[in-house]
Protein backbone atom coordinates (compact mmCIF):
# COMPACT_ATOMS: atom_id res chain seq x y z
CA UNK A 1 0.00 0.00 0.00
CA UNK A 2 0.91 3.49 -0.77
CA UNK A 3 1.52 6.24 2.03
CA UNK A 4 1.17 9.80 1.81
CA UNK A 5 3.61 11.63 4.11
CA UNK A 6 3.89 14.72 5.87
CA UNK A 7 7.17 17.53 4.39
CA UNK A 8 6.25 20.22 6.33
CA UNK A 9 6.16 21.81 9.86
CA UNK A 10 3.65 21.27 11.95
CA UNK A 11 1.12 24.42 11.97
CA UNK A 12 1.83 27.33 14.31
CA UNK A 13 0.58 27.79 17.56
CA UNK A 14 -3.42 28.56 18.03
CA UNK A 15 -3.74 32.94 18.59
CA UNK A 16 -6.47 33.97 20.82
CA UNK A 17 -8.26 35.88 17.90
CA UNK A 18 -11.53 35.86 16.69
CA UNK A 19 -11.49 35.60 13.10
CA UNK A 20 -14.71 35.66 10.88
CA UNK A 21 -15.24 33.95 7.08
CA UNK A 22 -18.25 33.71 5.89
CA UNK A 23 -20.29 33.29 2.83
CA UNK A 24 -22.80 35.54 1.18
CA UNK A 25 -26.04 35.13 3.79
CA UNK A 26 -26.77 33.77 7.27
CA UNK A 27 -29.28 32.04 8.81
CA UNK A 28 -32.40 33.83 8.61
CA UNK A 29 -33.01 35.24 12.24
CA UNK A 30 -29.32 34.67 12.74
CA UNK A 31 -26.44 36.32 12.52
CA UNK A 32 -23.49 35.62 10.11
CA UNK A 33 -20.94 38.43 9.12
CA UNK A 34 -19.90 40.26 6.07
CA UNK A 35 -20.56 39.37 2.60
CA UNK A 36 -19.28 36.71 0.05
CA UNK A 37 -21.20 34.49 -1.78
CA UNK A 38 -23.05 31.38 -1.47
CA UNK A 39 -21.98 27.93 -1.06
CA UNK A 40 -23.86 25.11 -3.28
CA UNK A 41 -23.77 24.37 -6.64
CA UNK A 42 -27.43 23.93 -8.30
CA UNK A 43 -28.17 21.26 -10.52
CA UNK A 44 -27.53 23.63 -13.53
CA UNK A 45 -23.74 24.05 -12.35
CA UNK A 46 -24.31 27.45 -11.27
CA UNK A 47 -22.80 28.42 -8.00
CA UNK A 48 -25.96 30.12 -6.40
CA UNK A 49 -24.48 33.15 -5.29
CA UNK A 50 -26.47 35.39 -7.75
CA UNK A 51 -30.07 33.60 -6.27
CA UNK A 52 -29.81 31.87 -9.43
CA UNK A 53 -28.16 33.73 -11.97
CA UNK A 54 -30.59 36.72 -11.22
CA UNK A 55 -29.85 40.46 -10.20
CA UNK A 56 -26.59 40.00 -9.18
CA UNK A 57 -25.29 39.45 -5.48
CA UNK A 58 -28.43 38.05 -3.09
CA UNK A 59 -27.28 39.73 0.58
CA UNK A 60 -29.45 38.44 3.73
CA UNK A 61 -32.47 40.82 4.80
CA UNK A 62 -30.58 40.19 8.26
CA UNK A 63 -26.88 41.00 7.78
CA UNK A 64 -24.95 41.60 10.99
CA UNK A 65 -23.14 45.11 10.98
CA UNK A 66 -21.53 44.74 14.47
CA UNK A 67 -19.42 43.09 16.40
CA UNK A 68 -22.37 42.39 18.83
CA UNK A 69 -24.23 40.70 16.61
CA UNK A 70 -21.31 38.54 15.65
CA UNK A 71 -20.65 37.90 19.22
CA UNK A 72 -24.72 36.77 19.57
CA UNK A 73 -23.96 34.09 16.71
CA UNK A 74 -20.61 32.99 19.05
CA UNK A 75 -22.47 32.75 22.18
CA UNK A 76 -25.10 30.37 20.85
CA UNK A 77 -27.04 32.28 18.19
CA UNK A 78 -26.38 29.25 15.70
CA UNK A 79 -28.05 27.11 18.15
CA UNK A 80 -31.67 28.51 16.32
CA UNK A 81 -32.36 25.28 14.41
CA UNK A 82 -35.86 26.16 13.87
CA UNK A 83 -34.42 28.69 11.57
CA UNK A 84 -32.01 26.27 9.78
CA UNK A 85 -30.05 27.56 6.44
CA UNK A 86 -30.85 25.49 3.79
CA UNK A 87 -30.53 27.30 0.35
CA UNK A 88 -26.93 27.71 -0.89
CA UNK A 89 -26.50 31.82 -0.08
CA UNK A 90 -27.68 30.91 3.21
CA UNK A 91 -24.55 29.16 4.17
CA UNK A 92 -22.36 30.52 6.92
CA UNK A 93 -19.83 29.74 9.00
CA UNK A 94 -17.83 32.03 11.20
CA UNK A 95 -14.61 31.11 12.92
CA UNK A 96 -15.61 30.52 16.95
CA UNK A 97 -11.88 30.52 18.64
CA UNK A 98 -11.87 27.45 20.34
CA UNK A 99 -15.16 26.45 20.18
CA UNK A 100 -13.81 23.02 18.82
CA UNK A 101 -11.36 22.50 22.06
CA UNK A 102 -10.09 19.08 22.58
CA UNK A 103 -12.73 17.54 24.56
CA UNK A 104 -15.33 19.24 22.34
CA UNK A 105 -14.17 17.45 19.74
CA UNK A 106 -14.02 13.94 21.77
CA UNK A 107 -17.71 14.62 22.49
CA UNK A 108 -18.77 14.46 18.92
CA UNK A 109 -21.28 11.83 17.90
CA UNK A 110 -20.71 9.74 13.82
CA UNK A 111 -23.46 11.22 11.95
CA UNK A 112 -26.70 8.67 12.06
CA UNK A 113 -25.80 6.04 9.64
CA UNK A 114 -27.48 6.03 5.99
CA UNK A 115 -28.25 1.97 5.96
CA UNK A 116 -29.83 0.25 3.44
CA UNK A 117 -31.71 -3.00 3.71
CA UNK A 118 -31.28 -6.10 1.64
CA UNK A 119 -30.09 -4.51 -1.43
CA UNK A 120 -28.01 -6.62 -4.04
CA UNK A 121 -29.78 -9.82 -3.47
CA UNK A 122 -33.07 -9.89 -5.62
CA UNK A 123 -32.40 -6.39 -7.05
CA UNK A 124 -34.55 -5.03 -9.02
CA UNK A 125 -32.04 -3.30 -10.77
CA UNK A 126 -30.77 -5.19 -13.66
CA UNK A 127 -27.37 -3.35 -12.75
CA UNK A 128 -26.78 -4.13 -9.35
CA UNK A 129 -24.07 -6.61 -7.95
CA UNK A 130 -24.39 -9.39 -5.41
CA UNK A 131 -23.45 -8.11 -2.23
CA UNK A 132 -19.89 -8.32 -1.06
CA UNK A 133 -18.17 -10.64 1.58
CA UNK A 134 -17.55 -8.31 4.62
CA UNK A 135 -13.93 -7.30 5.03
CA UNK A 136 -12.59 -6.19 8.34
CA UNK A 137 -11.36 -3.00 8.94
CA UNK A 138 -7.91 -2.44 10.10
CA UNK A 139 -6.01 0.38 11.16
CA UNK A 140 -3.80 2.48 8.82
CA UNK A 141 0.10 3.02 10.33
CA UNK A 142 0.80 5.71 12.97
CA UNK A 143 1.48 7.83 13.66
CA UNK A 144 -1.00 9.16 11.14
CA UNK A 145 0.72 12.03 9.30
CA UNK A 146 3.32 9.64 8.56
CA UNK A 147 1.27 7.64 6.80
CA UNK A 148 -1.79 9.18 5.73
CA UNK A 149 -1.26 13.01 6.39
CA UNK A 150 -4.40 14.02 3.84
CA UNK A 151 -6.71 12.35 6.28
CA UNK A 152 -8.76 13.72 8.62
CA UNK A 153 -12.01 14.47 10.54
CA UNK A 154 -14.86 16.76 9.90
CA UNK A 155 -16.76 18.19 12.90
CA UNK A 156 -19.81 20.35 12.73
CA UNK A 157 -22.96 21.43 14.58
CA UNK A 158 -25.90 20.15 14.15
CA UNK A 159 -29.44 19.93 15.35
CA UNK A 160 -28.81 16.64 17.26
CA UNK A 161 -25.57 18.10 18.90
CA UNK A 162 -21.63 17.84 18.08
CA UNK A 163 -21.19 15.07 15.03
CA UNK A 164 -18.35 13.94 13.04
CA UNK A 165 -17.33 12.59 9.46
CA UNK A 166 -14.21 11.69 7.11
CA UNK A 167 -12.73 14.07 4.38
CA UNK A 168 -9.82 14.26 2.60
CA UNK A 169 -7.01 16.97 1.53
CA UNK A 170 -7.44 16.91 -2.54
CA UNK A 171 -5.39 19.09 -5.05
CA UNK A 172 -6.56 22.04 -6.15
CA UNK A 173 -5.59 22.98 -9.83
CA UNK A 174 -5.86 26.67 -9.53
CA UNK A 175 -3.36 26.55 -6.64
CA UNK A 176 -0.46 23.85 -7.86
CA UNK A 177 1.18 22.49 -4.06
CA UNK A 178 -1.40 24.86 -1.93
CA UNK A 179 -5.03 23.41 -1.98
CA UNK A 180 -7.61 24.51 0.43
CA UNK A 181 -9.49 21.65 -0.78
CA UNK A 182 -11.11 18.96 1.56
CA UNK A 183 -13.62 16.08 -0.04
CA UNK A 184 -16.31 14.88 2.04
CA UNK A 185 -19.69 13.40 1.56
CA UNK A 186 -22.97 15.80 1.11
CA UNK A 187 -24.63 14.58 4.05
CA UNK A 188 -21.93 15.80 6.29
CA UNK A 189 -22.78 19.55 5.26
CA UNK A 190 -26.56 19.62 4.12
CA UNK A 191 -29.43 16.91 5.08
CA UNK A 192 -30.55 16.99 2.05
CA UNK A 193 -34.41 17.76 1.01
CA UNK A 194 -35.15 18.03 4.63
CA UNK A 195 -32.96 20.13 5.98
CA UNK A 196 -30.12 22.51 6.03
CA UNK A 197 -26.32 23.17 6.12
CA UNK A 198 -24.62 22.10 9.21
CA UNK A 199 -23.19 24.60 11.43
CA UNK A 200 -19.45 25.39 12.84
CA UNK A 201 -17.71 23.56 10.49
CA UNK A 202 -14.12 21.99 10.80
CA UNK A 203 -11.53 20.00 9.24
CA UNK A 204 -9.18 18.48 11.39
CA UNK A 205 -6.60 16.58 9.49
CA UNK A 206 -4.44 13.36 11.03
CA UNK A 207 -6.95 13.80 13.66
CA UNK A 208 -5.49 11.46 16.93
CA UNK A 209 -2.06 11.11 15.45
CA UNK A 210 -0.96 8.17 17.20
CA UNK A 211 -4.27 6.87 17.96
CA UNK A 212 -5.27 7.24 21.47
CA UNK A 213 -8.69 5.40 22.65
CA UNK A 214 -11.32 8.16 22.51
CA UNK A 215 -11.42 8.31 26.85
CA UNK A 216 -7.85 9.68 26.80
CA UNK A 217 -8.20 12.25 23.84
CA UNK A 218 -9.53 14.62 25.93
CA UNK A 219 -6.12 14.56 28.31
CA UNK A 220 -3.92 14.49 25.10
CA UNK A 221 -1.67 17.81 24.34
CA UNK A 222 -3.03 19.47 21.28
CA UNK A 223 -0.07 18.62 19.31
CA UNK A 224 -1.12 14.93 19.14
CA UNK A 225 -4.90 15.49 18.90
CA UNK A 226 -4.74 18.25 16.28
CA UNK A 227 -1.27 18.12 15.02
CA UNK A 228 -1.83 20.31 11.82
CA UNK A 229 -4.80 22.38 13.76
CA UNK A 230 -7.89 23.67 13.08
CA UNK A 231 -9.36 24.45 9.61
CA UNK A 232 -12.94 26.09 9.50
CA UNK A 233 -14.93 25.84 6.23
CA UNK A 234 -15.46 29.45 4.72
CA UNK A 235 -17.13 28.30 1.06
CA UNK A 236 -18.67 24.39 0.69
CA UNK A 237 -19.84 23.00 -3.08
CA UNK A 238 -22.28 20.21 -2.80
CA UNK A 239 -24.51 18.41 -5.21
CA UNK A 240 -28.02 20.29 -6.27
CA UNK A 241 -29.28 16.36 -6.69
CA UNK A 242 -28.16 15.54 -3.06
CA UNK A 243 -30.16 19.12 -1.75
CA UNK A 244 -33.44 18.42 -3.72
CA UNK A 245 -32.97 14.30 -3.61
CA UNK A 246 -30.78 13.59 -0.50
CA UNK A 247 -32.13 12.00 3.02
CA UNK A 248 -29.72 11.48 6.26
CA UNK A 249 -31.70 8.56 7.29
CA UNK A 250 -31.77 6.08 4.57
CA UNK A 251 -29.93 6.12 1.42
CA UNK A 252 -32.07 6.93 -1.97
CA UNK A 253 -31.56 8.04 -5.17
CA UNK A 254 -29.70 11.22 -3.95
CA UNK A 255 -27.00 8.94 -2.05
CA UNK A 256 -25.27 8.54 -5.92
CA UNK A 257 -24.74 12.71 -5.48
CA UNK A 258 -23.39 12.28 -1.60
CA UNK A 259 -20.62 14.40 -2.27
CA UNK A 260 -19.58 17.96 -1.53
CA UNK A 261 -15.87 20.43 -1.27
CA UNK A 262 -14.94 22.37 1.28
CA UNK A 263 -12.30 25.79 1.31
CA UNK A 264 -10.79 25.76 4.25
CA UNK A 265 -8.63 28.63 6.46
CA UNK A 266 -6.67 28.12 9.40
CA UNK A 267 -8.38 28.91 12.38
CA UNK A 268 -4.94 30.56 13.45
CA UNK A 269 -4.70 32.29 10.12
CA UNK A 270 -1.61 31.66 9.73
CA UNK A 271 -1.30 32.46 5.97
CA UNK A 272 -0.06 28.75 5.01
CA UNK A 273 -2.53 26.67 2.78
CA UNK A 274 -3.91 23.39 4.04
CA UNK A 275 -1.87 21.00 1.51
CA UNK A 276 1.50 23.07 2.16
CA UNK A 277 0.41 22.24 6.29
CA UNK A 278 -0.13 18.56 6.14
CA UNK A 279 2.31 18.13 3.41
CA UNK A 280 0.27 16.66 0.35
CA UNK A 281 -3.12 16.18 -1.06
CA UNK A 282 -4.55 13.48 -3.18
CA UNK A 283 -5.90 14.36 -6.87
CA UNK A 284 -9.20 13.64 -7.53
CA UNK A 285 -9.32 10.95 -10.79
CA UNK A 286 -13.42 12.04 -12.30
CA UNK A 287 -14.84 9.55 -14.79
CA UNK A 288 -12.47 7.17 -13.39
CA UNK A 289 -13.71 3.22 -14.41
CA UNK A 290 -16.40 2.16 -12.00
CA UNK A 291 -16.86 -0.81 -10.30
CA UNK A 292 -15.18 -3.96 -12.42
CA UNK A 293 -13.33 -1.44 -13.83
CA UNK A 294 -11.05 -0.86 -10.72
CA UNK A 295 -8.93 -3.93 -9.51
CA UNK A 296 -8.32 -2.94 -5.67
CA UNK A 297 -9.68 0.30 -3.92
CA UNK A 298 -8.85 1.18 -0.47
CA UNK A 299 -11.72 3.00 1.95
CA UNK A 300 -10.84 5.22 4.79
CA UNK A 301 -12.11 7.03 7.52
CA UNK A 302 -12.63 6.93 11.16
CA UNK A 303 -15.46 4.85 12.25
CA UNK A 304 -17.29 6.15 15.27
CA UNK A 305 -20.17 3.46 15.92
CA UNK A 306 -19.75 0.66 18.17
CA UNK A 307 -17.70 -1.11 17.89
CA UNK A 308 -15.39 1.77 16.93
CA UNK A 309 -15.39 4.70 19.19
CA UNK A 310 -13.97 7.11 16.54
CA UNK A 311 -10.13 6.75 17.76
CA UNK A 312 -8.50 5.51 15.32
CA UNK A 313 -8.17 6.09 11.33
CA UNK A 314 -8.95 2.55 9.95
CA UNK A 315 -8.78 1.23 6.09
CA UNK A 316 -10.97 -1.39 3.85
CA UNK A 317 -9.49 -2.98 0.71
CA UNK A 318 -11.51 -4.61 -1.60
CA UNK A 319 -12.93 -4.89 -4.99
CA UNK A 320 -15.71 -3.05 -6.14
CA UNK A 321 -19.04 -3.58 -7.85
CA UNK A 322 -22.33 -2.02 -8.52
CA UNK A 323 -25.11 -0.55 -6.36
CA UNK A 324 -28.25 1.16 -8.10
CA UNK A 325 -30.57 2.62 -5.77
CA UNK A 326 -32.97 4.29 -7.71
CA UNK A 327 -33.79 3.73 -11.90
CA UNK A 328 -32.02 7.03 -13.68
CA UNK A 329 -29.40 7.48 -11.20
CA UNK A 330 -25.66 6.27 -11.80
CA UNK A 331 -24.70 3.45 -10.45
CA UNK A 332 -22.59 3.66 -7.12
CA UNK A 333 -19.79 2.12 -6.10
CA UNK A 334 -19.80 -0.58 -3.53
CA UNK A 335 -17.25 -2.88 -1.60
CA UNK A 336 -17.19 -5.18 1.61
CA UNK A 337 -16.63 -3.47 4.68
CA UNK A 338 -17.02 -3.39 8.46
CA UNK A 339 -16.56 0.76 9.40
CA UNK A 340 -19.11 2.10 10.99
CA UNK A 341 -20.78 5.97 11.54
CA UNK A 342 -18.29 8.60 11.44
CA UNK A 343 -16.57 7.13 8.32
CA UNK A 344 -18.87 8.85 6.02
CA UNK A 345 -17.09 11.37 3.73
CA UNK A 346 -13.79 9.30 4.18
CA UNK A 347 -12.02 9.53 0.68
CA UNK A 348 -11.78 6.11 -1.58
CA UNK A 349 -8.21 5.84 -2.66
CA UNK A 350 -6.77 3.63 -5.86
CA UNK A 351 -3.10 3.21 -7.60
CA UNK A 352 -2.72 5.55 -10.29
CA UNK A 353 0.56 5.80 -12.49
CA UNK A 354 2.41 4.85 -9.08
CA UNK A 355 0.76 7.63 -6.87
CA UNK A 356 -3.04 7.26 -4.88
CA UNK A 357 -6.09 9.17 -6.25
CA UNK A 358 -9.52 9.44 -5.20
CA UNK A 359 -12.14 7.92 -7.23
CA UNK A 360 -15.37 8.04 -4.34
CA UNK A 361 -15.67 8.73 -0.68
CA UNK A 362 -18.25 7.01 1.43
CA UNK A 363 -22.06 7.63 1.84
CA UNK A 364 -24.32 4.83 2.53
CA UNK A 365 -23.39 1.34 3.74
CA UNK A 366 -25.80 -2.04 5.28
CA UNK A 367 -27.70 -2.18 7.96
CA UNK A 368 -25.31 -4.83 9.70
CA UNK A 369 -22.18 -2.92 8.58
CA UNK A 370 -21.23 -5.85 6.28
CA UNK A 371 -20.14 -3.03 3.42
CA UNK A 372 -19.84 0.47 2.04
CA UNK A 373 -21.43 2.48 -0.97
CA UNK A 374 -20.06 5.65 -2.50
CA UNK A 375 -20.79 8.06 -5.51
CA UNK A 376 -18.84 7.49 -8.80
CA UNK A 377 -17.60 10.52 -9.44
CA UNK A 378 -18.75 11.66 -13.04
CA UNK A 379 -19.50 15.06 -14.16
CA UNK A 380 -21.66 15.79 -11.44
CA UNK A 381 -18.92 15.71 -9.49
CA UNK A 382 -16.94 17.12 -11.63
CA UNK A 383 -18.95 20.06 -11.67
CA UNK A 384 -19.24 20.72 -8.29
CA UNK A 385 -15.28 20.55 -7.98
CA UNK A 386 -14.70 23.21 -10.33
CA UNK A 387 -17.40 25.65 -9.34
CA UNK A 388 -15.61 25.71 -5.56
CA UNK A 389 -12.13 25.94 -7.66
CA UNK A 390 -12.64 28.95 -9.95
CA UNK A 391 -14.79 30.69 -7.05
CA UNK A 392 -10.98 30.67 -5.48
CA UNK A 393 -8.66 30.56 -8.65
CA UNK A 394 -7.40 34.20 -8.60
CA UNK A 395 -7.29 34.35 -4.53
Amino acid sequence: MLSIRRSTAVAAALTALLAVTVTACGPSGDKAAAPGGSAAADQNGRDGRDGGGKGGLKLPEDMPTSIDDLKKWKDGGWQHWDKWARKAQDFANPIIKDHWKNERLAQAKPVPEIGVKAVGVGSEFDATDPEPQPVTAIQVGRPYHRNMAPVGKIFFDSPKGPMVCSGTVIEDPAHPGKSNLVWTAGHCVHSGKRGGWMRNIVFVPSYNDYGVPMNRVGRMPSQQVTPYGRFWADWITTSGEWITMGSDERGNGGSAYDFAVLHVKPETGSGKSLQETVGNAIPVWFNAPSAAGLSVVRAIGYPAAPPYDGAQMMACQDRPGRLVMEQGTPAMDRIGCTMTGGTSGGGWLVERDGKLALVSNTSISSSTHTWLAGPHLGPEAERVFSTISRKFANR
